[in-house]
């Protein structure tokens, strides 16, 4: 194993909340709830894809692609708005450590996330100098579980993809991950994330993973 990508929502940085709440607020704009069980639904998915599925959960039909692009826009801006004010406070435990870690062992590191806003956040929370690489929804068209964003962030890094570690904490993203062929640590509930090589409950046990047994 060569090199280590990462998601970014819910693995670097809890910035996932801020997500949900902005189709909290866009659901009940459109007169219906939305709730964290069916945000489950919208982890490693992409901006479109997320708003089919609540309006799915909203039994709402007929919005032309036009029409939904504005909703997707209004979501993103309570988005940017919530996150404007994000620092290193909302790091998620063992991530500093962790990438220092995989830096002394000779790992080169990406980000490979579907978030339009990945080089943003990480510049706010002043982690963009540890990644070799950063891949985010601008740089990549087709969203999880289809494995572009990982394959780009291996191409980047000229790692072969089956010498690359994804960590994630959505199924979308380890099926994206086994899909490019590259093995995966997930983050969260095995009862979920079961197919990913090694589970670990949150961020802080990633420092006790070996990599060179997954």
């Amino acid at each position: 194993m060569r090199a280590v990508i990462f998601d970014l929502d819910g693995v670097v940085v809890n910035t996932a909340k801020y997500h949900y709440l902005g189709w909290k607020k866009l659901a009940k704009e459109l007169g219906f709830d939305f709730d964290i069980s069916h945000n489950e639904r919208l982890k490693g998915v992409s901006r479109m894809e997320s708003l089919n599925i609540v309006l799915e959960v909203g039994g709402i039909t007929g919005y032309s692609e036009e029409e939904k692009q504005k909703l997707a826009d209004r979501k993103n801006r309570y988005y940017l708005e919530m996150i404007e004010s994000i620092d290193g406070s909302e790091i998620l435990p063992g991530i500093p450590e962790f990438l220092e870690k995989l830096k002394n062992k000779g790992y080169q590191t990406a980000l490979g996330s579907a978030s339009k806003s990945g080089r943003m956040i990480l510049e706010k929370l002043g982690l963009d100098s540890k990644f070799d690489v950063i891949v985010d929804g601008n740089l990549v068209e087709r969203p999880k579980p289809d494995p572009e964003v990982f394959v780009k962030a291996a191409q980047l890094l000229g790692v072969p993809c089956e010498e690359c570690i994804v960590v994630e904490d959505a199924q979308a993203g380890v099926q994206a991950a086994h899909a490019g062929g590259m093995k995966c640590i997930g983050i969260g509930d095995e009862r979920i994330l079961g197919e990913a090589e090694k589970v670990v409950s949150d961020t802080e046990e990633l420092n006790r993973v070996d990599l060179e047994r997954l």
